[in-house]
């Protein structure tokens, strides 16, 4: 056992990192099995990862961990039968993409300004370029839009080495996990659309 702990030590990793790779991954697993229990193995995941990140000095990835928080729980209510038919998986359309840019370019600067005016943060730009990125492809999800694991997939590519970075290694795993699963679920939905598609104009 001690030498257990002395190893984890040794990798930056402890039980927070443990549980929330463990609870990313069965999310991840539920979401592809269509299964509403995905919602609060990602609760307890995000509500983790706010803290720590938070200490890591992470605040905008902490941030938005609060948003994936919030796009949980009311998730896990709009799976519940609040809603009527769900929206169709589609492609972006001009605008969305404007909008999309939009959402990166100016929740980008305005993070990085509150990281570097407001916070002790040492990587404000690398910070806030994730966390507005991640912003931009929760957006486009909560849409259907195929091009969200793009968007999710360019925050997980700079992601990755910000964990290593920060001596959070089982987080930079995790995110690994994310941008395979995110290149899956693109071809997915891409063909999901294609077909819908094809349909109408038919």
């Amino acid at each position: 056992m001690n030498e257990l702990k002395a190893l984890m030590h040794t990798l930056h990793i402890d039980w927070i990192q443990c549980v929330v790779l463990i609870m990313g991954v069965t999310e991840v697993l539920l979401a592809r099995a269509n299964n509403v229990l995905l919602y609060p193995a990602g609760i307890i995941a995000t509500t983790l990862s706010i803290y720590a990140l938070f200490i890591t000095q992470l605040y905008a990835e902490s941030a938005l961990n609060v948003y994936y928080l919030v796009m949980s729980i009311y998730g896990w209510w709009y799976w519940s039968g609040a809603h009527g038919e769900p929206t169709p998986v589609t492609f972006n359309t001009v605008r969305d993409w404007v909008t999309t840019l939009l959402i990166v370019c100016f929740s980008w600067i305005i993070l990085y300004l509150c990281l570097s005016w407001f916070t002790t943060s040492d990587v404000p730009a690398w910070d806030a370029w994730v966390s507005a990125t991640g912003w931009a492809g929760m957006w486009l999800l909560a849409r259907r839009k195929v091009e969200n694991w793009l968007l999710l997939n360019l925050s997980n590519a700079f992601a990755i080495p910000l964990f290593f970075f920060k001596d959070r290694p089982l987080f930079a795993l995790l995110t690994m996990f994310l941008f395979m699963v995110a290149c899956i679920g693109y071809v997915s939905w891409r063909k999901k659309a294609a077909t819908r598609a094809s349909q109408i104009i038919v």
